[in-house]
């Protein structure tokens, strides 16, 4: 077994079935042969119908039902405890992978052996770049100068936005500090070193935290920027005042976990005034701010794909009486779908290049939705046949 892949899921049924439907393609397009990929995806009690919709659809992955929702990192631990493979891919049911991504992953483990994690070049469902593929330790002066804004004023400066690397370019190869729990793969010798993810975090920061023990125990996470994937950043999670609750308790413990031994009491106090204000603010923001809804039915498609997918489309579209039109540059959302001829790399690189102010949705061959999200904030959009 050369390769295990574990998925935590929650409520997103068609999100994950596109999700597998790359994966599928990821593994037929690498060196990997048959028995040589294993795939757990660990449900933590969703109420959508997740399992019994996609297992008939995926036999050869195995699926492993919650009774309770057991939060990211216990679930992640249950799903690599049954791993054999030598690397495990820690991966967000959220997400599209490019056909390339494992190969190029496992190829630059062989040549690099102080590689102990790997993350990618991640975009969102619009198409633009994640920070979060890559970035520093959150130490105290890197929290301080994000939260304070500074980061933002001065995105190149290494002294000034250490929170997110941004003065290594997006589109560099680097080693960084911590790489994101929505694409990780990490050599499971290394995985087993560090203990795994620490499951006092329920979610959010255990991919630091975790990001922060392999560095400490001698290995390196490097950014790989030679192949992207889609993240649909926030599906599974709303920006709401229960997210921001679990995220800024992750921040403190993260912090109280790592730094406090080496701060002073009073630096350790105004940190966390300051992640305590942070929180106040994304409180008062999640209260006010409204995330725009597109009705689906006001929109004009251009659906991009073979003949045969766009007349299923077309069909769709007209049921619902959603106008559709053989222009792209009049469209104000594009439906791409997936098919022999049309790779999930070359959609995502048409989506790079192009970053149309309009909306995506994607479709893989024999799935049963287009699925998309054009803000973290709202949850994503799903377009059932």
């Amino acid at each position: 077994m050369i390769l295990s892949v574990v998925i935590v899921s929650y409520n997103v049924k068609f999100f994950l079935e596109q999700c597998l439907c790359s994966l599928k393609k990821a593994v037929e397009g690498s060196p990997l042969t048959d028995g040589q990929t294993e795939v757990f995806i660990v449900d933590n009690a969703s109420s959508d119908g997740s399992l019994e919709f996609l297992i008939p659809l995926f036999p050869s992955f195995h699926f492993i039902r919650n009774n309770e929702n057991r939060g990211f990192a216990k679930a992640n631990n249950q799903g690599a405890s049954q791993c054999s493979g030598e690397y495990i891919l820690f991966l967000n049911p959220d997400t599209i992978l490019a056909e390339d991504c494992l190969e190029l992953c496992l190829s630059f483990f062989k040549s690099n052996q102080d590689a102990g994690a790997i993350g990618l070049h991640m975009i969102d469902g619009a198409g633009n770049y994640l920070k979060e593929s890559k970035r520093g330790f959150p130490s105290p002066r890197a929290a301080l100068f994000k939260v304070s804004g500074l980061a933002r004023l001065f995105p190149r400066s290494k002294f000034f936005s250490g929170y997110y690397m941004g003065y290594l370019h997006e589109n560099s190869t680097n080693a960084v500090d911590v790489l994101s729990g929505a694409f990780m793969m990490i050599k499971k010798p290394v995985f087993d070193i560090t203990g795994g993810f620490d499951e006092r975090f329920f979610m959010y920061a255990e991919d630091i935290d975790l990001s922060f023990r392999i560095r400490k125990a001698g290995f390196q996470n490097f950014y790989l920027s030679n192949t992207t994937i889609i993240h649909f950043k926030g599906e599974s999670t709303r920006k709401d005042s229960h997210y921001v609750k679990i995220f800024y308790d992750a921040m403190e413990l993260f912090l109280k976990k790592h730094f406090s031994v080496n701060m002073t009491s009073l630096q350790l106090y105004f940190l966390t005034v300051g992640i305590r204000l942070s929180r106040t603010i994304s409180y008062l923001q999640s209260a006010f701010k409204k995330t725009k809804v597109h009705p689906l039915n006001l929109e004009i498609v251009y659906i991009k794909g073979e003949p045969a997918e766009k007349e299923k489309w077309k069909q769709r579209c007209a049921s619902l009486g959603i106008p559709v039109t053989d222009n792209e540059n009049d469209a104000q959302e594009i439906i791409y779908c997936e098919s022999p001829g049309r790779s999930w790399k070359s959609i995502i690189t048409q989506i790079l290049k192009n970053r149309k102010q309009c909306r995506y949705k994607f479709n893989g061959t024999g799935t049963h939705a287009a699925v998309g999200s054009y803000s973290s904030r709202g949850q994503g959009e799903i377009f059932e046949l």
